[in-house]
């Protein structure tokens, strides 16, 4: 009895790592929690524009206009500039999965 419950217990806890595991494999998800004070949570709103759903390329290719000064120097040109382009690429795959 006492090895089915140890065994019952490890399943749990590599269970619960697993999870949590996936989440720290996802890049693009720590990066968007940048954006939700402005953007919500998953970039779906309420506040500025919703940037979650959009499709792939859309949002690294605003980064990329706010690094170059096309937008302004404004908050967002700031946050860009901070980016690297594999942090761009892996936000912009991670809010166009939101939907």
């Amino acid at each position: 009895m006492k090895r089915i419950r140890i065994l019952f217990i490890g399943l749990a806890l590599s269970a619960g790592f697993a999870s949590s595991q996936a989440q720290v494999d996802q890049p693009g998800r720590l990066l968007a929690s940048n954006c939700f004070q402005c953007h919500g949570t998953n970039g779906k709103g309420p506040g500025f524009d919703a940037i979650a759903g959009k499709s792939v390329g859309e949002i690294y290719k605003k980064l990329k206009e706010f690094q170059a000064g096309k937008e302004g120097n404004g908050i967002m040109a700031k946050h860009a500039l901070g980016f690297t382009d594999p942090q761009m690429q892996a936000l912009d795959k991670w809010l166009a999965s939101q939907h």
